[in-house]
């Protein structure tokens, strides 16, 4: 078996919904930080690329027709390249990543690049083909985000239950407070502030050069999404799913629009092309849950991933946890025995503060996870998220 090795991760910034990055294709945005990686590896043989694999929850616009290969070839590598796109929802991007690092210890592949991508902003409205001959009716969906195209058994077994509606149920089933998922929000947001001032999401972030109708070219060199708060703001902002509710827009992850990419690479590629490895995949594991309850997906899939490696919990030194909603991530901290305000979590800021573009923030996650280990001396890190319709992906780095 040959080790997986993260040897390079960039990504774009991440754009608020109809915010800096809405007026670019989503297969453009999915070429750069493909193209950052030309850029930044000038040793390596692009044409011995085993495979470019993309997460992408959407696929209903610009991101169909198999958005990886069209990111391929958009970001000028060569035809010979292939690509695939890997949808788990919002686990998308990690699942890509733990995909490129199979591939690469069962040795189908010794370069590998993992990725994706996500804008929010530009998913269309579909509609179904008409129930009956001469109709003159209709449906039309919104494909930001949700369901769509509802199977009635789904409906009556599980449920269909929007996101925030399954944040809710896990804050009611869990006891999760509204000044509790609040902290964690303010926590996230003043944690990316200092981030972003301490330069160490800059290091992960390529610039997007945006041409104007008149005047220079605007680059976009920070994600777009993190703001000031206070905990006073916070608690004034009302429910969205019940007026007795707690989940609201601040202690949410965003809609946003982002792209990410990872290069991967077996030792002896590594050497051949000269990349230096950063962090080794120990690991990845994935769980089902029950669909209305999805944001507790990241614990079945945490303890079967420390099962799996053999790893304890109390040896991991920096956890990547994505806070889809503050609700569930409050409630995976603390079913996994862990502190509210562990150190260890988040401390660049999460989706909350960063957002949430869905195919994107996965390899988000584990870019930042390569970073945060380089930064801290650490040993190991925890990238683990939820996904829509009940599921957790979890995934294991080793700084190298």
């Amino acid at each position: 078996m040959q080790e997986a090795f993260i040897c390079d991760a960039i990504r774009t910034p991440f754009g608020r919904y109809g915010g800096l990055l809405s007026g670019l294709r989503t297969d453009d945005l999915a070429a750069l930080p493909l193209a950052a990686l030309v850029e930044r590896n000038p040793g390596v043989d692009w044409a011995e690329l085993g495979d470019v694999l993309y997460g992408c929850a959407n696929q209903a616009g610009e991101d169909n027709r198999n958005v990886a290969r069209m990111a391929v070839l958009l970001a000028g590598l060569p035809t010979g390249v292939p690509g695939a796109t890997i949808n788990r929802l919002c686990g998308s991007g990690l699942d890509a990543v733990g995909a490129a690092a199979r591939a690469i210890r069962c040795g189908e592949a010794g370069l590998v690049v993992a990725g994706g991508v996500e804008s929010m902003s530009r998913a269309p409205f579909v509609m179904p083909k008409a129930q009956s001959a001469f109709s003159r009716s209709n449906a039309v969906y919104d494909t930001t985000i949700g369901w769509r195209f509802v199977n009635p058994l789904m409906r009556a077994q599980y449920g269909v239950d929007s996101m925030p509606e399954t944040a809710e149920n896990v804050a009611q089933a869990h006891g999760i407070a509204r000044e509790a998922q609040d902290r964690m929000a303010l926590a996230s947001q003043q944690r990316a502030l200092a981030a972003q001032q301490a330069g160490h999401l800059a290091r992960e972030i390529v610039p997007v050069t945006l041409a104007q109708k008149k005047g220079p070219p605007l680059v976009v060199a920070s994600d777009e999404h993190p703001r000031q708060t206070s905990l006073e703001a916070l608690a004034a902002l009302a429910p969205i799913v019940r007026p007795e509710g707690t989940v609201t827009a601040g202690n949410a992850s965003g809609v946003n629009d982002g792209a990410c990419a990872l290069l991967l690479a077996n030792a002896a590629a590594a050497r051949r092309h000269g990349l230096a490895p950063r962090a080794r995949v120990v690991g990845m594991a994935v769980a089902g849950v029950a669909p209305r309850l999805m944001g507790l997906g990241p614990v079945p899939a945490t303890q079967k991933l420390l099962a799996q490696t053999g790893v304890a919990l109390a040896e991991i030194d920096v956890i990547e946890l994505n806070e889809a909603f503050a609700a569930q991530g409050l409630a995976v901290l603390r079913l996994l025995g862990l502190a509210d305000d562990d150190p260890r979590a988040n401390a660049w800021g999460g989706a909350i503060a960063l957002g949430h573009p869905l195919g994107a923030s996965g390899a988000r996650l584990a870019t930042t996870a390569v970073n945060r280990l380089h930064a801290a001396g650490g040993r190991y890190a925890l990238c683990t998220m939820c996904i829509g319709v009940g599921q957790g992906i979890a995934l294991l780095l080793e700084r190298a």
